[in-house]
């Protein structure tokens, strides 16, 4: 089966005008698959659930798949009255980033069971296909060596999608970072992360960018680049590359990811040319289950942190 593309979904919290005009262009993109919502923090409101569905109607019309993604930390009433009109919509599939998520759907409708659900073993694949999952997205810290058994052991039917490219993200929190900064109560953030549309970069004393906090998230501060390992993901029967927006170069990134996919462009000059895109230099050291800053250039041969590139 021939691997498609996917856009994420916005991490950060844009405005209202950004991302209409972000998912203008993204129509015309050459992406298989698009996942919408709000999925780190609920006092992001900006874009209600109508205004999510109208995306979704305007890109389903433009030959898109779309996905409507649930956030990853339910804390209230109204984000649980939300979960349930996502689980309900009738006309999207759902991507389930938390278990709450997945019974709701469960024995309603097939499902996308998100990188948060923490999925390591064929026992826990099994299980969550048991309950509906047509596709998984694999943990961003997984590695190909962990992943191999598992594609080779996975439920018939069962998709895989892999993080391919973006900041990492890598921990949530119900305390938010953002707000902490600017000596804010969560309650009273004054949505202050629509000032920082790529997040906040953390440094370490030497200067060197670490991680990035984005609200109740932390990111990696480096940017996870797989389009090097095109050869590997697709010798892994990889079905889905997953590519998580940002705001400048997105519909290049995903151009240069396609032209890779489709061999037009070779791993390494696509690598090479998305150089001048990133906000940060590239790592992919998760994958090959070393330490996620560093950058292998191919298996076997010796990694350089990207740090010190």
């Amino acid at each position: 089966m021939k691997m498609k593309l996917a856009l994420g979904p916005v991490l950060y919290y844009w405005t209202r005008e950004k991302l209409q005009s972000f998912y203008e262009g993204i129509a015309a993109a050459p992406v298989d698959i698009v996942y919408l919502g709000e999925t780190v923090c609920s006092r992001r409101h900006i874009m209600r659930l109508s205004d999510w569905l109208e995306l979704a109607n305007m890109l389903s019309g433009a030959g898109k798949k779309v996905v409507l993604s649930t956030l990853t930390l339910i804390e209230s009433e109204s984000d649980l009255k939300t979960l349930r009109k996502i689980a309900e919509n009738g006309d999207f599939a759902v991507e389930a980033n938390d278990m709450g998520a997945v019974h709701l759907l469960e024995g309603r409708t097939p499902f996308i069971a998100g990188p948060y659900l923490n999925i390591y073993n064929p026992q826990t694949l099994s299980m969550i296909a048991s309950l509906g999952a047509q596709r998984w997205v694999i943990p961003v810290e997984m590695s190909r060596d962990v992943l191999q058994p598992l594609q080779q052991s996975r439920p018939v039917g069962m998709e895989t999608e892999v993080f391919s490219y973006g900041r990492l993200p890598l921990a949530f929190s119900s305390r938010c970072f953002t707000a902490r900064f600017h000596n804010l109560p969560k309650d009273d953030c004054r949505f202050l992360c629509l000032d920082d549309p790529v997040g906040k970069t953390m440094r370490t004393r030497e200067g060197k960018p670490f991680l990035v906090i984005n609200g109740i998230q932390t990111q990696s501060a480096l940017v996870y680049n797989l389009v090097g390992e095109m050869d590997a993901l697709r010798e892994l029967g990889v079905d889905v590359l997953r590519i998580s927006p940002q705001p400048e170069h997105t519909a290049e990134i995903v151009g240069l990811f396609r032209d890779c996919m489709e061999r037009r462009v070779n791993p390494e000059l696509a690598l090479q040319q998305m150089e001048k895109l990133m906000p940060e230099t590239a790592c992919n050291g998760y994958w090959y289950g070393r330490a996620g800053l560093e950058q292998m250039v191919h298996a076997g041969e010796q990694s350089a942190a990207c740090a010190e590139r």
